[in-house]
């Protein structure tokens, strides 16, 4: 639980009256940014939104957003291994085992809820900041249903439904050329 301010220098600053914008230059850190930002260069307040979520996942894992990549490229990133859990009803196997047993179940798993609404990959599916603060000091409020997250790698199997052939899923290159063009 060391805590580290980043740099928000190159933070873009939205005038008093302004919603949204587009940038034409991508800056930040990927993991942390929202899907709508990182491919399409569209931000909005709900932009942080999706940024507060991955930070939530990495106070409660104890892992930054990329660790899990670094251990098995099969987790993908924090919020797609948050969502696997999940899925799969077992969201407290992502505690941070130093916790021990110094927690409160259903807090913590609600804080999880909370995080997954924060990376929906929707914009509108989002909270705002404010409801956001409700929902963490309030635990009356009812929280939506959340649905998979932006980032979220899916599996072949779950990309092509029953009915699809999985073959289909990839294309065959002969051959790829990348330019790389620095900032």
């Amino acid at each position: 639980m060391n805590p580290k301010v980043a740099d928000f220098g190159m933070a873009r600053i939205f005038e008093l009256d302004q919603t949204e914008d587009n940038t034409r230059r991508i800056v930040g850190t990927y993991g942390y940014m929202s899907p709508e930002y990182a491919m399409y260069g569209q931000f909005s307040m709900k932009s942080d939104v999706y940024s507060f979520g991955v930070l939530v996942l990495e106070i409660i894992s104890g892992r930054n957003n990329s660790s899990l990549y670094q251990m098995d490229a099969s987790f993908g990133n924090l919020v797609t291994y948050t969502w696997k859990l999940w899925s799969n009803g077992s969201p407290l196997e992502l505690v941070d085992s130093s916790f021990r047993e110094n927690y409160q179940r259903i807090k913590i798993i609600r804080c999880i809820h909370i995080a997954l609404l924060c990376v929906q990959e929707d914009t509108e599916n989002r909270p705002t900041m404010s409801a956001i603060v409700q929902m963490l000091t309030t635990s009356s409020i009812a929280l939506d249903v959340p649905q998979p997250p932006g980032f979220f790698s899916r599996s072949n199997h779950e990309q092509a439904g029953p009915s699809m052939d999985k073959s289909s899923l990839c294309s065959i290159d002969v051959a790829s050329l990348t330019t790389l063009v620095p900032r």
